[in-house]
């Protein structure tokens, strides 16, 4: 089957071709995000793949329909940024990954408690200055600190699990409880009860209507002073003005970020000789107490590779007519 593989970066290209078993696929490199000004692109494709920061509402899913597209195989296994309702009324297949490497992400977001707590980024300059002064980078111990693990799946499990063998103290909050965080001594608490006593705060849930800007003013106010915010899963989890405010006036005390809610024209772009024009972002940049990465957590290679391997296997599916468990509608979504 031949495919548009928009969002190209040189990685992607690396583990889709490993995966590509016998070139049974004719994979087609596209740099640019899928967007309807670069909707001709996949003009004469069955089957386009997509990535997270690919445009895929209805008036895209629409046009590339329209050029014989009927595959959407997603190297992401969200999936916030597809008009799931348009893709049905299209007859599109929507096709994703949706585990990789929760070790990757849990990790990643761990190191960032770490990071932000000892100050290694500040650290790591100040030395290459010869700058040793300890002055502004004291730090605390996680033993017998609370951290509130919002999203009890996968990810929110092993970041437990990893924060339980610091000797943190877990309450957590989802719409099921996960025994496996149970038997870590988990307390499953309201998220009013969990934000006023956790020192950490770490976000692990997917963003639904129900999870956008679950992190607004009126949670920030519930939150204890100088909390530690972690964001690892979706952007649009968090309010950023309402964080900037709590940031301002010292309510939360330390932000770490690997996703931002305006990412789309940021994220995995080199972009150090333009001037950036997102004031909200720039502004989150001044503050010595917030470290972002670019939606790097999933990034390792056995992620790249476990990515790379579904998604062929998905499109394979597709092509042989066979079904497949990755397939995601919107019927299943709202059950």
């Amino acid at each position: 089957m031949k495919v548009g593989v928009f969002s190209t970066k040189s990685y992607d290209r690396t583990f889709l071709e490993a995966a590509n078993v016998d070139d049974q696929h004719d994979l087609v490199f596209f740099e640019p995000r899928l967007t309807m000004e670069t909707s001709v692109l996949a003009t004469g494709l069955p089957a386009i793949c997509a990535f997270v920061n690919d445009q895929l509402d209805a008036k895209t899913l629409s046009t590339i329909a329209q050029t014989g597209v009927r595959l959407i195989a997603l190297r992401s296994a969200g999936f916030n940024h597809v008009d799931l309702a348009a893709a049905r009324d299209l007859e599109l297949t929507v096709l994703r990954v949706p585990a990789y490497s929760p070790f990757s992400v849990a990790e990643h977001a761990v190191a960032l408690i770490l990071s932000l707590n000892r100050k290694i980024h500040r650290a790591y300059n100040r030395v290459r200055e010869n700058n040793f002064a300890l002055e502004g980078l004291l730090g605390f111990d996680l033993h017998g600190r609370t951290v509130g693990i919002v999203g009890t799946g996968k990810i929110g499990a092993l970041t437990a699990k990893i924060l339980h063998g610091f000797g943190c103290r877990l309450t957590g909050y989802d719409v099921s409880q996960n025994a496996d965080c149970l038997g870590m001594g988990m307390e499953y608490l309201s998220l009013p009860e969990l934000f006023a006593t956790a020192d950490i705060v770490s976000l692990h849930c997917p963003l639904l209507p129900e999870t956008y800007h679950l992190i607004d003013a009126a949670a920030v106010h519930q939150m204890k002073e100088g909390v530690m915010l972690v964001n690892t899963s979706r952007g649009q989890l968090i309010d950023t003005k309402a964080v900037t405010q709590g940031l301002k006036s010292g309510k939360i005390g330390y932000l770490g970020l690997d996703v931002y809610e305006q990412e789309t024209d940021l994220f995995f772009d080199d972009l150090s000789n333009q001037v950036i024009q997102d004031d909200i972002f720039q502004r989150l940049l001044t503050f010595p107490n917030v470290l972002i990465t670019g939606h790097q957590a999933f990034f390792t290679e056995e992620a790249l590779r476990n990515i790379a391997t579904t998604t062929i296997s998905n499109i394979t599916d597709f092509a042989q007519g066979r079904p497949c468990l990755n397939q995601i509608s919107l019927d299943r979504v709202k059950k």
